[in-house]
């Protein structure tokens, strides 16, 4: 294909660490977009996403053969390198998780978008168009500021690591994500916060929205510490961290004893009771990291100068920081990518893949809804239901809209917990009015019920609430 022919319609793909997730997008737009655990069941998937390409594809209509590229939403080869010289840096501590590692890394890993292309080709049995891999920190970035409603907007991207940046800033314009100012691994914003899901006692990449849901039931009464020992925060948001006390860089655990020593003890073990300690340690890493955030929108306004924020990055899952963010006016508007994960890595690269009219039109959106409210996930037609529920002899009426708006309300001031299933499935995390269970607020006992009778998890778990949304 030559380098200026016109890219349109792209499959774009993440894989191989966590959220693995597969998009596609056209000269419309969006078309589909799903993470492979929604398809798996297997939470957080890392594998490679078979069933969300299947479905993307078949919800647009196409074979492998109609597709201009394929976009993968990382440099693997440039991971590599971090990965290697953050081992030979802290050797010979490392040697243990750099023999159980680099098997991988050597046969395969390094050349993820190899890999991509031989299961593509096994699975489609035929030629496999361009493969194009781009920056993990420039696919947020798009994934934030291309779908977004803004001609012009400053982008925030803060996670973990990508292939070396931990925190990005961006300047979206005319179509394009320009880069600002970065920082870079060891020093992350992510990386700390989930030290502290460890030390926690939860898992890492995984569980730290326990971690923020755990929170509001502590004090921050360890954040000067953590301030004073474990990260240094200057005025424009960009920080160290001082690795001495963390374990990440070299091992298969986030934390050394230099925790131990600072907070009173060993981490918590799995599943064990959840102390005060737990509680307040949430609650001070919560209340650095909403400091930090708030900071490096400052600057990343300051930068720009531009009125308007979108952000992405698994810190960008944090949802009370960035109420905070709202809440504290240094943007007019701010727009958040509902998959600010990995997971919307996928997206971001398939926007980036086009080239021609379709990337010239990725930009005009102002006003408009891109992510379709983020339903571009699968769709169930009312026959298809009808005999599912036939099928399985689930006893069952059709309800007109209004008639189901009243029955579903008089169910909830009941106190009955309802299923609300309609459309499309959301692309993300988050529930957000496709996939939801639905319980009336009023209700004390309603959130420990349902965690715990529904949801089978933790009983201090948060729900969202639902609003109108002249209210909201």
């Amino acid at each position: 294909m030559a380098s200026d022919a016109p890219v349109t319609t792209v499959l774009g793909l993440s894989a191989y660490y966590h959220d693995s997730a597969a998009a596609v997008v056209d000269g419309g737009g969006i078309v589909a977009a799903a993470q492979e655990e929604r398809f798996s069941r297997r939470r957080h998937d890392p594998s490679f996403p078979e069933l969300a390409v299947r479905y993307c594809l078949d919800e647009a209509g196409l074979a492998l053969a109609d597709l201009d590229a394929v976009a993968y939403y990382e440099r693997s080869d440039l991971k590599f390198r971090r990965v290697l010289a953050t081992y030979l840096g802290t050797a010979p501590r490392s040697w243990s998780s750099f023999r159980e590692v680099m098997p991988d890394w050597l046969s395969w890993k390094r050349r993820a978008p190899d890999t991509v292309r031989e299961r593509l080709g096994a699975l489609f049995a035929g030629p496999v168009p361009e493969i194009r891999a781009f920056g993990h920190h420039e696919s947020h970035a798009a994934s934030a500021y291309l779908p977004s409603p803004y001609e012009t907007a400053a982008v925030l991207c803060v996670d973990g690591v990508g292939e070396w940046t931990t925190t990005s800033i961006w300047h979206g314009v005319a179509g394009e994500v320009v880069p600002v100012a970065e920082l870079s691994f060891p020093h992350s914003l992510g990386m700390l916060y989930s030290a502290f899901t460890y030390f926690c006692g939860f898992k890492v990449d995984s569980g730290e929205y326990k971690l923020m849901g755990l929170a509001p039931y502590g004090r921050p009464v360890h954040a000067d510490l953590i301030r004073e020992h474990l990260v240094d925060i200057k005025d424009d948001g960009s920080f160290r961290l001082d690795l001495r006390r963390f374990a990440f860089q070299y091992g298969q655990v986030m934390t050394g004893r230099g925790f131990e020593e600072l907070f009173g003890g060993p981490r918590r073990e799995p599943e064990s009771p959840l102390t005060q300690r737990e509680f307040d340690l949430a609650a001070s890493v919560q209340a650095v990291t909403e400091e930090i955030m708030l900071k490096l929108a400052r600057t990343a306004r300051r930068l720009t100068r531009e009125s308007r924020l979108c952000l992405a990055g698994g810190v960008a899952l944090n949802c009370v920081a960035n109420g905070k963010l709202a809440e504290a006016g240094i943007f007019d508007e701010l727009w958040v990518q509902p998959a600010a994960g990995d997971a919307g890595g996928a997206l971001g690269a398939a926007l980036l893949a086009q080239r021609g009219p379709a990337r010239a039109r990725s930009h005009t959106r102002t006003g408009r809804d891109a992510m379709r409210a983020s339903r571009l996930g699968p769709r169930f037609d009312d026959d298809r239901i009808q005999a599912y529920l036939d099928a399985s002899a689930i006893p069952h009426r059709r309800l007109g809209p209004e008639e189901l708006s009243r029955a579903v309300a008089g169910q909830l001031a009941e106190g009955k917990v309802v299923g609300w299933f309609q459309g499309r499935m959301e692309f993300g995390p988050r529930a957000l009015g496709s996939r939801s269970i639905l319980g009336d607020p009023r209700d004390p006992a309603m959130q420990s019920a349902m965690n715990q009778k529904i949801k089978f998890r933790e009983s201090f778990r948060p729900f969202a609430p639902a609003v109108l949304a002249e209210r909201a």
